[in-house]
């Protein structure tokens, strides 16, 4: 059974850090690329960064752009989101996915099918 475990998440004050940890199980995800969301009340889930297998391209949604930096150990099918400068707006439930159908589609803006999801781990950023 494919699982993906989300964990890190927390409260932490404004302009502070945290990194987020997805550990993939059940199947290898080395060869998928992987990515992260979020979800605020009363919002639709938004694309915040994906990354391919070999770790070698990323990308960002503008928002994030310069503060957060997703990156991955396929030895021990682990990706991450180091996130920096924090603010209020950052809270959120934040989701790992993995195997989307159309990376491009996702990265021009049109949400695309992730055929992996994991529970979510909930930050808050105290202002």
């Amino acid at each position: 059974q494919v699982q993906l475990v989300e964990s890190g998440g927390g409260l932490v004050p404004a302009g502070g850090s945290l990194r987020l940890s997805c550990a993939a199980s059940g199947r290898t995800f080395r060869s998928v690329p992987m990515g992260w969301f979020r979800q605020a009340p009363g919002k639709e889930r938004e694309f915040l960064a994906a990354i391919r297998w070999s770790g070698g391209n990323t990308y960002y949604a503008d928002s994030v752009k310069g503060r957060f930096t997703i990156s991955r150990d396929n030895a021990i099918n682990t990706v991450y989101l180091q996130m920096n400068s924090l603010n209020a707006g950052d809270t959120a439930v934040y989701y790992c996915a993995g195997d989307p159908l159309d990376l491009f589609a996702q990265l021009m803006g049109r949400m695309t099918r992730w055929n992996y999801w994991g529970q979510g781990t909930q930050v808050t950023v105290s202002s």
